[in-house]
């Protein structure tokens, strides 16, 4: 079994649109992402969306989905994410500790993702996390979910 790994780190300036992927990221504890619009708000300081999801797009013919397509932080290969609850913990590299906050969300409207890639899988499959212990997250990095 291969061995569950980061596929891309994503940030934006902005709320509300897609995010681009970029080598490096700093999580901050109980901040989010330096430099990313959502740092310093609430529970939902990192988002989560798994490749295996995007692949379903992929499907459908969007071929040309780049990692922050959704809006997601984190994009993951290899763990199950729709299968976490909220509290469960993450290992992410060697120093970062997620905590599951939210799974999936409610849109009010259709933002600029939503027309940009057709459909939002966020709502669905996406996860939310705050940061316990923060550190630098990049491609590659192993993740896991804490025992106990």
């Amino acid at each position: 079994m291969a061995e569950s790994e980061i596929v891309a780190v994503c940030t934006s300036a902005e709320k509300h649109v897609q995010k681009d992927a970029v080598e490096v990221v700093l999580l901050v504890e109980e901040k989010g992402i330096e430099g990313d619009a959502h740092y310093g708000f609430g529970h939902r300081q990192v988002s989560l969306l798994a490749d295996e999801s995007v692949d379903k797009m992929r499907a459908k013919g969007l071929s040309d989905l780049k990692p922050g397509a959704f809006g997601e932080n984190l994009v993951t290969r290899g763990i199950d994410l729709l299968s976490l609850d909220i509290g469960d913990r993450l290992r992410v590299g060697p120093e970062v500790l997620l905590e599951v906050s939210q799974i999936g969300k409610e849109c009010v409207d259709r933002c600029a993702i939503y027309y940009a890639a057709g459909d939002c899988i966020m709502p669905r499959e996406g996860i939310f996390a705050r940061v316990v212990a923060g550190g630098k997250v990049k491609p590659g990095d192993r993740i896991m979910v804490m025992e106990g």
